[in-house]
Order: structure tokens, then sequence, then C-alpha cells
């Protein structure tokens, strides 16, 4: 009976907060750390769910990200050019909204690799995801701004947690993004 009150008085809570569905987009600088390279440039795209609670919201995501690192070697290196790692990311914020245009936000990323396009100098490429984990789990800071007629604008930070064992090495990926969004 509790469970059930418990379940009710949650639904109700949540029910009459505001809810807010958006979409994102944006330019990403991503590199890896401990890793001598240079940051590659690419994009995100997504959508995400935002649960106004007042001065908390709760905004679940999903989002297609491009990451990686940029490395011009010699042909005597093997002549990699760049490693372009897209992933499917899972970020969950906790936005503190301390004026109705201004917020700061932090939480858990998971991120699922989907594909990868290792360029070479002479031209040959390699798609193989092997050399990769197939995961990652990081975090997210930024800041945000609410804009007139539904849109938004933030600049956040992708901090890896853990190695993305990258040919056996030590790295993490760690990416910039600026983004434009927009509120339905």
């Amino acid at each position: 009976m509790k469970k059930l009150l418990l379940l009710v008085f949650a639904l109700g809570f949540f029910g009459t907060a505001q809810a807010q569905v958006g979409v994102r987009a944006g330019f990403s600088s991503a590199n890896f750390t401990d890793f001598d390279s240079d940051a590659i440039a690419g994009f995100h795209v997504g959508a995400y769910y935002k649960k106004d609670l007042g001065f908390i919201s709760i905004e679940p995501g999903l989002q297609y990200s491009q990451k990686g690192h940029e490395r011009i070697a010699s042909v005597n290196d093997g002549g990699v050019k760049n490693d372009r790692l897209n992933y499917i990311d899972l970020p969950v914020l906790l936005r503190v909204n301390f004026l109705p245009f201004l917020n700061v936000f932090a939480g858990p990323q998971g991120s699922v690799l989907v594909s990868r396009k290792l360029e070479f100098l002479n031209g040959d490429t390699d798609t193989s995801t092997e050399p990769v984990k197939g995961y990652d789990i990081g975090g997210v800071i930024g800041v945000g701004a609410n804009l007139p007629l539904g849109l938004n604008a933030q600049l956040s930070y992708d901090l890896g947690f853990q190695s993305v064992n990258y040919y056996n090495q030590n790295v993490k990926n760690n990416v910039l993004k600026i983004s434009i969004g927009y509120d339905f």
C-alpha cells in the first residue's frame, strides 16, 4: 500500500511540473587525454526531454556525437591523418536554474561506439571498431541560456571517466561542445 501511495504521489508531483521536449545540435571539438594529437572538429545532434521542477530541471537526452582525434604523423609512422569515433550519447543532466534565462548543469553520460573512420595520409581508410572499447562512461558539465522563441544555447564539456583502450593505450574522450537547441 505504501508503494502504491508513493507511486501516485510521484506521478502527481511530476505531472504538475512543466515538461519540454526539444532538439539540439552544434559544433564539437574532441581529443584524447594523455595522447600526442590535436583536436578534431565534428558535430553532435540529438533530442532531450526536460522536466522543470522549479529551481532545478532534470534532462535525459539521446544524441549522435563525433569524437576522436587528429594526428598528422609521418609516412614512416603509418601516416595517420585522423580517427573519427562516432557515438550515441545518453546524458542525464541536472540543471540548476539561477535566473529565468541562465542555468548550469552536470550529470553522468553513457556512450556506445557505433562507427569509426580512421584516415591515412595516402587516402586509405579503416572502419574497424576493434581497437577501441565499444562503450564509454563519462560526465557532462556546462552552462546554458534560454533565448526567445523557444531557443536555447549551451556550452558544455564531456569528460571521459574511463579509458577507451585505444590500441591498448590509456586515453579518455574529452569533448567541448557549443550547441543551439529548440524547445517544442
